[in-house]
């Protein structure tokens, strides 16, 4: 079973996710966000997917 996270912040590129304690993604891995909607835009999803680069503490 897949963590599952809550992107909590983003500024230009970097965009912080929160995970539950103890379940954070090894560096590098990849995260596939879902569930990615423009409505305000387009009537739309999109496929959006990040990599881990850093922890940043307390579960980020």
């Amino acid at each position: 079973m897949a963590n599952t996270g809550k992107i909590v912040q983003v500024i230009g590129p970097v965009v912080d996710v929160e995970f539950s304690p103890g379940q954070l993604p090894a560096i590098y891995n990849a995260l596939d966000v879902q569930g990615v909607t423009r409505e305000d835009i387009f009537s739309y999803s999109e496929r959006l997917v990040l990599e881990v680069a850093q922890h940043l503490g307390e579960s980020r």
